[in-house]
């Protein structure tokens, strides 16, 4: 049976923001301004949106099954024309299309019809856009019973997306606090289902630039990805239980508590990334002051596995220039040689560590 869903605000929204909710939402305010406060510490942006994007990619990815590890996606940003691995080919399609969301609706305040469908056709290589043909459902995975059936009449499924992207966007249709909008999107946007594939992936994408668009972040650095494959069985089952129940405290605070949890593990990563930048501008500054500069810095934290050309790229130096400083950072200890064929890559393994970790 396929349910019908209401249009956004729903009438009865005041009473969605309970004692408990809004005590949930000042504690993940804190920490998102915390968050935004100490990213804009990074001197160089490009470090924050290349890096990060990829650990929200990977672990969104994995909550659809799309496993990789951090090795074959990295590998994947250094030789993006020999990708054999099809689960880095589609975490590096995640991180591409949510870098191009956040470049598309930066400064504008607004997501688009067009950006969410720029997004899922990033993700999924197609241009099927919105569903116009019935028979999607949602199955449990382990018995294959229905669980849901979204709406399956393609005019329900237009009109229910341009109402929430109005929703999204005028703030005067619901003084919620945007937090708990943001939950209430998500969970609006998975139940329409919009799209054939690639809804939860675009769904994601979306909270974060939400997030932006508010001005709640200025980069797109909160990944609520990891927070959600810790337990993914709880966000289907909170998910679920609005639908099944109109339950929606329960799935306010998992998600008000992703946004807390989840910005107090990427304030501590966006630390720790400053100690080791600071760390290796002393060791390069005092061992190889010849060679120090800001680009040789960043080069090493921007791509966490560097080669030669994005070396030459990002110095404007010549090759053997380039290879002449790779070599000296690895006698160093600072980098790491690898070899793939003919070619040779260099991996700031200190940085590895702290993705892995």
């Amino acid at each position: 049976m396929t349910t019908i869903i209401a249009p956004l605000p729903f009438p009865d929204m005041p009473q969605l923001e309970t004692r408990n909710v809004l005590k949930k939402c000042a504690e993940a305010h804190r920490y998102l301004a915390e968050l935004k406060g100490v990213a804009a510490s990074i001197p160089n942006e490009a470090i924050l949106i290349n890096t990060l994007t990829l650990q929200e990619a990977k672990d969104s990815s994995a909550i659809e099954n799309i496993v990789t590890t951090q090795d074959e996606l990295f590998k994947a940003t250094l030789f993006n024309e020999g990708i054999t691995n099809p689960a880095a080919k589609e975490v590096q399609d995640y991180a591409i299309a949510l870098r191009a969301g956040f470049s598309s609706i930066r400064g504008k305040g607004i997501i688009r019809l067009a950006d969410v469908l720029d997004t899922q056709e990033i993700i999924e290589k197609n241009r099927a856009g919105l569903r116009r043909l019935p028979g999607t459902v949602l199955k449990n995975a382990l018995t294959g019973e229905v669980v849901y059936t979204p709406p399956q009449d393609p005019n329900d499924v237009e009109r229910l997306v341009s109402n929430l992207l109005d929703y999204i966007n005028d703030d005067e249709l619901c003084d919620a606090d945007p937090l708990i909008k943001m939950a209430i999107i998500h969970h609006q946007f998975e139940s329409i289902h919009p799209f054939y594939d690639g809804n939860g992936r675009t769904g994601r994408i979306i909270n974060i630039l939400y997030l932006v668009a508010k001005g709640l972040l200025d980069l797109p650095v909160l990944y609520l990805s990891r927070y959600i494959i810790q337990d993914k069985s709880a966000y289907y089952r909170e998910l679920q239980a609005v639908r099944d129940d109109n339950n929606w405290e329960p799935w306010l605070l998992y998600m008000l508590e992703g946004v807390s949890q989840t910005a107090q593990t990427t304030i501590r990563l966006v630390n720790e990334i400053k100690q080791l930048m600071a760390q290796f501008k002393n060791t390069i500054r005092t061992e190889l002051p010849k060679i120090y500069r800001q680009e040789l810095l960043n080069n090493l934290f921007n791509h966490p596995y560097t080669k030669i050309e994005f070396m030459m790229d990002d110095l404007q130096i010549t090759r053997l220039t380039a290879s002449k400083y790779l070599e000296q950072l690895v006698e160093l200890g600072l980098l790491r040689k690898e070899k793939i064929g003919r070619s040779n890559y260099y991996i700031n393994h200190a940085l590895v560590s702290l993705f892995l970790n």
